[in-house]
């Protein structure tokens, strides 16, 4: 049996729960839900269970510990009249509860399938933004409507610590969350250990939850600084999103005894591509460095190789590296500071693949035929020295510009670089084939100084290097994801399901503005994929774009296969970057496993009982992580175009609302035109072809529209931009 203790793991972060833990422990767990969740089950005492399922004297003590915490979990209830029962038997949902600034919340229930609770504010009773609630339905929903349901318990709470502003009233001293969804105020006494002026910056530990009853408290824990004070966006991005900076000292040195040169004995252990010439190619600032590529021509079609760091090895499981590794889930890139999964011993030296180099490796070796298919392949353990560290610039030089000082620097590899293309354009068309979604959005690149100031914003496009780079990695991907799946091992897919029939009808209301529906019952890929094609360079394209976006559920991980919707990929799973995402570890330890003949059944039970926590903690570091991510940006816009002020800009149109429109800058900026600022005439929303008419010159507004505009307003604090008509 193995014991996973809290004391064990990171304060905090990454305790297994009792889905993981195996054994007989694990076996009462899952016969108490399975009686329970009987049909001709009825709520019953502590006493009664006992009697029902005879339980010995010798076995109550780890019945009662499984009942407390599977109550804990939120996976049973108990009544007020201490009868015990599974929600879904008592009209309850359990999930993730989002709040609106507007003082709302949607539940997002655990169990997929389930449609999204409103709740109304006067119902959350306390809840809030991101904690994992209990929801009674109260209002069964009409037709194209959310139910509407009464937070009755919290199971678990998402931020114990939150990002704020300090004000002081009188004697009443309280912090203003910076996260407008996290609408309750915390309330603060004051404090000698910490110096704290109105308006500053604080972080704060919640000590009492707020209820219907009573107000939030919490008491302050650090001073990060004073408003426009340098540094301080980061460090409150950080710090709001609760993202792990540095690394224990047991970790450290785990990782450093761990980092040590590839031994003889490991190499004749696997298969030596050494011989075989492949390349790494990535951004010139990257230094975590885990997939290289080679390609040769065969008289089928191609031979592709993609070439896996194998942390697996150096990284064992339940060693304090990888709890560590676990608890962060994933490396969050906030611009130019990185905050790795692993450290740095590992992350940029031995697990990462620098040229001329021995390194262990995964190779995912594929046979693809001329209209892309796979017609044979092979994943081993082995040993690879990459040829060339290569960068995207460099490449997309060669093969888009023809570089002639590049070439000759290349030369060797400048032949692999068009058949990697060839291959490529292969493999995307054999993807888009079969309904692939390729959205195309605009990104921006932030370049910043050494005080980490922005002084340029450009628009960034996907090069050919990006392209075939990626290609090449969701095909080893789907490769290895079918292999596992085909082989019954345990396994964390990444799953992206299909969009709900509530977000297809929002979705159609808009469409049919633009002449568009999505008519088909049974709902594919491809019929996206036919909008996306006939709006393609028209005004509505990215607006359309990003509304469909936004209709489908946000990816993630599972134990189940349940397809990628907008791969149009029955199988699929994250193989390619286990230094930096901690879902492709796990799938590297269960290749290890099965290519080292060690899956036995006590192994794939263990794992099978992990997969579903993995998945959870995964889905949910990485959510933290994309949202750290995007607010750090938009906070970098707003200080790069504060030097703006009172200049003119030419921009497009690319959203029209009621209360004005969004216009977009050439270098992605954006920023609101309100409709009060328009003073040539009463302008009104049309909703038919989403436009602003002006009621007396008839002058309209629509998605598309060039217009001059002069920058009036930046709140750098909330990332909001205003801008005026010319």
């Amino acid at each position: 049996m193995v014991k996973w203790d809290k004391a064990d793991w990171p304060e905090g972060e990454c305790v297994l729960k009792s889905s993981a833990i195996t054994g007989g422990f694990m076996i009462n767990r899952e016969i108490i839900l399975e009686h329970m969740r009987q049909d001709t089950y009825r709520p019953l005492s502590y006493q009664e269970l006992m009697e029902v399922m005879s339980v010995s004297e010798e076995e109550e003590l780890r019945f009662s510990k499984v009942l407390g915490r599977l109550e804990k979990e939120g996976e049973i209830i108990r009544t007020r009249k201490n009868k015990y029962g599974v929600p879904e038997m008592m009209n309850l949902t359990k999930g993730i509860i989002n709040l609106n600034q507007r003082g709302y919340g949607i539940l997002v229930p655990d169990q997929p399938g389930l449609p999204e609770i409103f709740v109304y504010g006067r119902n959350l009773n306390g809840a809030m933004h991101g904690d994992r609630v209990m929801v009674r339905i109260q209002q069964r929903p009409a037709e194209n409507l959310r139910p509407e349901g009464e937070v009755v318990r919290a199971i678990s709470r998402a931020s114990k610590e939150l990002v704020g502003t300090f004000k002081r009233s009188g004697r009443l001293n309280q912090v203003i969350p910076d996260d407008s969804r996290q609408i309750y105020p915390i309330y603060v006494r004051p404090t000698r250990k910490h110096k704290v002026r109105n308006g500053d910056k604080v972080l704060v530990s919640i000590t009492t939850w707020p209820d219907k009853n009573q107000a939030a408290e919490g008491k302050i824990i650090e001073v990060l600084g004073s408003k426009g004070q340098k540094g301080l966006d980061l460090e409150i991005v950080i710090k709001k999103h609760g993202l792990r900076t540095d690394f224990p000292d047991s970790v450290l040195n785990e990782a450093r005894s761990a980092a040590v040169p590839v031994p003889d004995e490991e190499i004749a252990r696997r298969r030596d591509l050494r011989d075989v010439r492949m390349v790494t190619i990535d951004g010139e600032d990257a230094k975590d460095l885990d997939d290289a590529v080679s390609v040769s021509r065969i008289p089928e079609g191609y031979r592709l190789g993609v070439h896996i760091a194998d942390v697996s090895h150096y990284v064992k499981e339940d060693g304090k590296l990888d709890k560590e590794a676990c608890s962060r889930g994933t490396s969050v890139y906030l611009i130019d500071k990185v905050l790795p999964m692993l450290p740095p011993e590992l992350s940029n030296v031995i697990c990462s693949l620098n040229a001329g180099e021995d390194r262990l490796a995964m190779s995912c070796i594929m046979d693809i035929d001329g209209q892309g298919r796979v017609i044979n392949y092979e994943i081993c353990k082995s040993v690879i020295n990459v040829n060339e560290r290569m960068t995207y610039t460099a490449v997309n030089a060669i093969l888009e510009n023809d570089d002639r000082e590049l070439r000759a620097r290349f030369e060797e590899l400048v032949e692999d670089f068009r058949l990697m293309q060839e291959l490529a354009d292969i493999l995307r068309a054999e993807r888009l084939g079969r309904g692939m979604l390729d959205f195309d959005f605009p990104e921006a690149k932030v370049i910043v100084d050494e005080n980490s100031f922005p002084v340029e914003i450009k628009r960034w496009d996907r090069g050919p290097g990006e392209k075939l780079i990626e290609d090449f990695m969701i095909k080893a991907n789907e490769v290895v994801a079918e292999h596992l799946h085909r082989q019954g091992m345990p396994l964390l897919f990444r799953v992206h399901e299909k969009p709900d029939e509530e977000s297809i009808n929002k979705l159609n209301l808009v469409l049919g503005i633009f002449g568009h529906k999505i008519r088909d019952k049974k709902l594919e890929p491809r019929v996206f994929q036919k909008i996306i094609h006939e709006i393609k360079g028209k005004p509505e394209e990215e607006m359309i774009s990003m509304l469909m976006l936004r209709s489908m559920k946000h990816a993630r991980y599972s134990p189940q296969p349940l397809g990628h919707f907008g791969l149009a990929s029955p199988f699929y799973c994250h193989f390619t970057s286990p230094i930096r995402r901690y879902p492709d570890l796990i799938v590297h330890r269960v290749l290890s496993h099965l290519l080292d003949g060690t899956m036995n059944t006590k192994k794939r039970t263990m794992l099978e009982n992990k997969m579903g926590f993995y998945g959870e903690h995964s889905t949910m570091q990485e959510m933290k992580s994309e949202e750290a991510e995007r607010e750090l940006l938009d906070l970098k816009k707003a200080q790069y175009m504060q030097q703006f002020l009172g200049e003119e800009f030419t921009a497009r149109i690319s959203s029209v609302l009621a209360f004005g429109f969004f216009v977009q800058l050439e270098n992605t900026v954006e920023g609101l035109v309100h409709i009060s600022s328009i003073m040539d005439d009463y302008y009104q929303f049309n909703d038919r072809n989403y436009s602003l008419v002006g009621r007396h010159s008839g002058r309209t507004f629509a998605i598309g529209d060039t217009v001059k505009v002069m920058l009036v307003k930046v709140n750098v604090d909330e990332a909001k931009i205003d801008f005026e008509l010319v």
